[in-house]
């Protein structure tokens, strides 16, 4: 019985376990914003492997015009220019050790939105110390997904992030957090009561073989 108990334990870890990494994608928030917003737009970035990760490069959407960064300790960024002179893409590059596995980063900078755009689709590429490349392109259904933000409205009405003309850097911070950590909440627990209904099947099968 014991020798059943430890296997359904080791079956539960190991579905916390590939849950955690389905959640560990490198997304950017919020998902949502207005047509014509500035707003503060932030890049998550989680360590899949046990290798650390030292630069990340983010691909600017056409909907989108970035040219303020928020500096973060610990790393260097350098824009990368397109055709027609404006900021096409961003690099972040560790100078001190990078993203730990088990650990994440967030590098948040400030776009504004154009007045065209519905989606804007967030391509990354994730560097590891030991030279792999993880590439975020693909689609939502993709191993490897590009984080994507849904543009709708006007940043004029109610609700949205609109800025007078004197102050036109300042964007309106974003709570997403709860977007982030209630799916994984729910994960997790999932995969407790996964858990927790196996030890139970299985006491109650060796108490039925006692009986008997």
């Amino acid at each position: 019985m014991k020798q059943r108990i430890w296997v359904a334990l080791l079956l539960g870890c190991a579905i916390l376990f590939i849950t955690g990494l389905a959640s560990a994608h490198v997304t950017v928030w919020p998902k949502e914003t207005k047509t014509g917003a500035f707003e503060k737009y932030t890049v998550r970035v989680p360590v899949e492997k046990d290798v650390n990760t030292i630069k990340v490069r983010l691909i600017f959407p056409e909907g989108v015009t970035v040219s303020t960064v928020q500096p973060v300790s610990g790393w260097n960024h350098t824009f990368e220019k397109g055709g027609n002179g404006k900021n096409a893409a961003i690099v972040w590059t560790a100078t001190s050790g990078g993203i730990k596995s088990g650990e994440f980063q967030e590098f948040t900078f400030l776009g504004k939105n154009s007045s065209e755009a519905t989606s804007l689709s967030w391509k990354a590429q994730q560097t590891y110390a030991d030279g792999t490349v993880v590439h975020w392109i693909e689609g939502k259904d993709g191993k490897h997904p590009a984080s994507v933000t849904v543009v709708t409205g006007d940043a004029s009405s109610v609700g949205g992030h609109n800025h007078n003309s004197s102050s036109p850097d300042v964007a309106q911070p974003s709570s997403n957090n709860n977007q982030w950590v209630i799916p994984t909440i729910i994960s997790l627990v999932g995969s407790a009561i996964a858990i927790i209904l196996s030890i139970w099947a299985l006491v109650r099968k060796q108490r039925i073989k006692i009986i008997k």
